[in-house]
């Protein structure tokens, strides 16, 4: 199996990815909201639910 990243030969200590280098820029991408699943857009609601009251201590 090669590092989904950079095509280098994996290693088990970071499987799927060849080094921490490269699990790190994964990471990043996920972070960032570089990696979408496609679809339709959905809107956001414009009257978020509310939450319920919290209990005093």
């Amino acid at each position: 199996m090669s590092c989904p990243i950079c095509a280098k030969d994996t290693d088990p200590k970071y499987r799927p990815f060849c080094s921490k280098r490269c699990a790190d820029i994964d990471l990043g991408r996920w972070l960032t909201g570089s990696y979408v699943i496609p679809g339709d857009a959905v809107e956001e609601e414009d009257n978020p639910p509310e939450l319920p009251p919290r209990r005093p201590h």
